[in-house]
């Protein structure tokens, strides 16, 4: 006789877009794992088609209003591909200051509003901001660092407009960067203080083996450039992405799910990049690591939440780099001469790789587009966890089990917005 346990959470707070997650477990054995997104698909690779390749980085900006960079950055050099054009050194220079940006309000709006309350039993920010508050303060003047660089160079916090191919609109002045300055070393402080502050969370010991994949550059951590790489091998150019890489379509989910042809799953993000790039940090960035508990590779997903706040520290404190070296460019962006061709684009949005891929049209119109985001690259991975997680924790009761499933599903940051509040979990237990 089969005995069925049903567990569902009716809005999983703290993170974006809409899934449920099916679980069915026969005696001590997970035999099945579905994390379905069932947001409504939005279809922006169609609605490109015929668009003036100008208008890419804007639209796709659309697709996520929390990094809106990302989409903006993977939209220009795909574009730039196309179109054979090579930027200003300082074009280059500001397109990675605007990247620290969301990169530091990004990862502190999850690391501190959306996933410490995990660690400290809490149900919310709002919760926590009560028992916490000069964490949470801290941390909100932190994001706030990372809106302002938005602000000063992309020209708003949200959506910027000031991104577009070949350059910008408008460069910023070395006196419109010179307020920064102040806001950042402040922010670096408080960055500092932040990865102190997660790696004294109690963080379960669950590491597993993932192939990592995130941008390899020869002297940068990667944001904007660099070569597609992993631990298991693989080592190619950004346009040789298709060859290696596959989307399936899977019942249970509108997102389709990427994976690494005749290997299957893989993770990107924060520990792919960490776990990847560990010596491209600067010393003192190293050592914050280090003193963290963290080795130069992490495979524990629950740990990814310190490595985030590492990263944000490096954002910070590259930034500062970038303004205090900042020279305007001769031109702020180059104009495009026009014919057929196809562009490949591909960075680290907060979440992981974001690639893009464009044919165009002999007028500049958008013939085809391809994208693919950081979560629909990770869904396999987080559900391959998510099997080997509820096994080893099914002797917890219904609601502890939940409470726990919830929380791993966090780890991942996912943005299923981007990939196609709430999470339903169905678990079979058949005895």
């Amino acid at each position: 006789m089969s005995k069925t346990r049903t567990i569902k959470v009716d809005y999983l707070a703290r993170v974006e877009g809409e899934g449920a997650l099916y679980v069915r477990v026969k005696g001590d054995r997970v035999e099945e794992v579905r994390l379905r997104i069932f947001e409504p698909p939005r279809f922006f690779e169609a609605f490109l088609r015929g668009r003036m390749f100008e208008e890419a980085p804007d639209l796709t900006a659309r697709i996520c209003g929390i990094c809106p960079i990302a989409y903006q950055m993977s939209a220009v050099h795909a574009m730039e591909d196309a179109l054979g054009i090579q930027v200003d050194v300082a074009v280059r220079e500001l397109r990675r200051l605007l990247y620290c940006g969301e990169w530091i309000e990004s990862h502190t709006l999850h690391v501190a509003m959306l996933h410490a309350p995990d660690f400290l039993g809490c149900d919310d920010a709002i919760q926590m901001a009560k028992d916490h508050p000069k964490e949470v303060q801290r941390s909100l003047d932190l994001k706030k660092a990372g809106n302002a660089i938005l602000r000063v160079i992309g020209g708003r916090e949200i959506h910027p407009v000031n991104v577009r191919v070949g350059g910008f609109y408008r460069a910023p002045t070395r006196a419109d960067l010179a307020p920064l300055v102040e806001t950042l070393e402040r922010a670096r402080e408080h960055a500092l203080d932040t990865v102190r502050w997660v790696s004294a969370f109690d963080i379960p010991d669950y590491e597993q083996d993932y192939e990592f994949v995130a941008l390899r550059h020869p002297s940068e951590y990667p944001l904007n450039e660099g070569r597609l790489v992993s631990n298991k091998g693989l080592d190619i150019a950004i346009r040789d992405y298709e060859d290696s890489f596959v989307e399936e379509h899977v019942a249970h989910s509108n997102a389709l799910h990427s994976v690494l042809k005749g290997r299957g799953a893989y993770l990107v993000g924060p520990m792919a990049r960490y776990s990847l790039n560990f010596d491209r940090f600067p010393p003192f960035v190293q050592q914050a690591a280090r003193d963290a508990h963290l080795s130069s590779v992490c495979r524990n997903p629950f740990q990814s939440i310190v490595v985030r706040a590492v990263e944000v520290l490096y954002a910070v404190d590259e930034a500062l780099r970038i303004i205090a070296a900042y020279e305007p460019p001769a031109h702020s962006y180059v104009r495009a001469e026009l014919g057929a061709s196809s562009g490949f684009g591909c960075t680290e949005a907060p979440r992981g790789i974001l690639f893009h891929r464009y044919r165009l049209n002999a007028d500049g119109t958008i013939a085809d587009a391809k994208i693919v985001p950081p979560t629909s690259q990770n869904q396999k991975a987080i559900e391959n966890d998510l099997r080997r997680f509820v096994e080893r924790n099914l002797a917890l009761s219904k609601e502890t089990l939940t409470w726990k499933c919830e929380q791993a599903v966090r780890n991942y940051d996912p943005c299923i917005s981007c990939a196609t509040h709430f999470l339903k979990l169905e678990l079979d237990q058949q005895e």
